[in-house]
């Protein structure tokens, strides 16, 4: 490698760490079931996610995790490949992963359990050595399991058993028929749970019925699936096991018109393998608009944009602040400064909010952050940059022209309003000044 592919690969990786750093990959909302009847037991995983990358692939067994399973995800990490988010092995044990943050508990750290090191050799080891779920218990009591603080785990094995993991706490359970979405059940009352609308959906659909036809299954995920009004996302993959006979029916984008299945057995004889879901199905024109809409958390071109312009508020506001001072009582338009300081902390903290937080991008506008006021009132800020951009685009000029603060101090109050009309294009795109997106 020469010189300037050194230089070239050196800049890359940078540019690629100034992303990850400023970007947040968020817990995704998810729901689940499983329906036993007859000794049958069907489990359906909804998989709600903006990622462009589910895959489905299926593993071997080992000497060290005898058993072949099957899993799906969307998430890539690092060199271990593709984190699972839902799963089958040869025995008929099946999970399912759901977003759910749990407070801390008070409760000390047990002595002598083992630390996960791997999230995702651990969750898919799992599959690969355990065939019920009290196998499964047993395997998970060795591990400081609190590390996935943020997350529900559910295992079922074929005899239509359960055992659901949460960060502190694993519960067995026979039910005929259990849904679960993003919360913990120990800590979580029925109320609140009937709140998300995915899992109530799925307790009042079999509330008067349970089957495990693919039929009735297809139709239970259909009802819980989600797709949101903005650009029309939401379910990216539903993924329906079959634990007796070794069956996995897959839908792709919340289209449940087409369907691809797999034998287990069958996929395991041709050895591992993953394959991209995208290209099993016919092309879906609602998932070719999510892969095309454009935000700084997948285009590194917008994000440096982001930062830069995080950047530049913050200089101005701190430049403006000391002119200000410096020249309190002398020059025209002095009162101007003192609000180009205050409107420059706020957009340099917006900026950081839209760089963060990924969820803004696709939920309705004005986004409301429940766990955040100041996020929340941001929302408003795009809105307010509109009413006021071209009479400060008019007044940066009129300044820098009557040469009120000196050329550079003029300069950078236009550069400030130049960047506002550009974020405002963004905010038009991203439909942050649509109150009905």
């Amino acid at each position: 490698m020469n010189f300037h592919q050194t230089k070239f690969r050196s800049i890359h990786l940078a540019l690629l760490t100034v992303l990850i750093l400023f970007s947040v990959d968020c817990a995704f909302p998810c729901s689940m079931y499983k329906i036993t009847v007859n000794g049958k037991t069907m489990v359906g995983c909804n998989e709600d996610a903006w990622r462009l990358t589910p895959r489905i692939w299926f593993e071997t067994g080992t000497k060290t995790g005898p058993y072949g399973a099957a899993f799906t995800g969307s998430r890539i990490d690092g060199n271990v490949g593709f984190a699972p988010q839902s799963g089958m092995n040869e025995f008929g044990l099946a999970f399912s992963r759901l977003a759910s943050y749990t407070p801390e508990s008070n409760l000390p750290l047990t002595e002598n359990k083992k630390i996960i090191t791997d999230p995702t050799l651990y969750l898919k080891d799992i599959l690969h050595r355990c065939k019920t779920v009290e196998e499964v218990k047993e395997y998970i009591s060795e591990y400081e399991h609190s590390y996935f603080i943020e997350d529900v785990f559910i295992y079922i094995d074929k005899s239509g058993d359960y055992l659901v993991v949460e960060p502190y706490l694993m519960t067995f359970g026979n039910e005929p028929k259990y849904v679960l979405s993003n919360f913990c059940p120990s800590a979580t009352t029925e109320s609140d749970a009937l709140k998300l609308d995915r899992y109530r959906k799925g307790i009042e659909f079999l509330k008067n019925r349970i089957d495990t036809a693919l039929g009735f299954c297809t139709a239970l995920s259909d009802t819980m699936h989600v797709c949101r009004g903005k650009i029309g996302d939401g379910t990216l993959l539903t993924s329906i096991w079959d634990l007796k006979n070794g069956i996995i029916n897959l839908y792709f984008y919340h289209n449940y018109n087409d369907l691809v299945q797999f034998h287990l057995d069958d996929e395991l004889a041709k050895g591992d393998h993953i394959l991209e879901i995208q290209a099993l199905f016919s092309p879906n024109s609602e998932f070719k608009k999510l892969a095309s809409y454009k935000i700084p958390q997948n285009s590194l071109p917008i994000m440096l944009f982001l930062i830069f312009s995080g950047g530049l508020f913050l200089f101005s506001a701190l430049f403006f602040l000391v002119s200000y001072l410096r020249k309190r009582d002398s020059g025209n338009y002095s009162y101007i400064k003192p609000v180009l300081v205050l409107s420059g902390i706020i957009l340099f903290y917006y900026m950081y909010v839209l760089a963060r937080n990924i969820n803004i991008f696709y939920f309705a506008t004005p986004y409301k952050d429940y766990q955040s006021f100041l996020v929340s009132l941001a929302s408003y800020i795009p809105f307010s940059i509109l009413l006021i951009i071209i009479p400060s685009f008019i007044l940066s000029i009129r300044i820098y022209k009557e040469k009120a603060w000196g050329s550079f101090a003029g300069s950078l109050f236009i550069l400030n309003n130049a960047v506002c009309l550009i974020l405002t294009g963004f905010f038009i795109y991203w439909g942050l000044l649509n109150p009905a997106g």
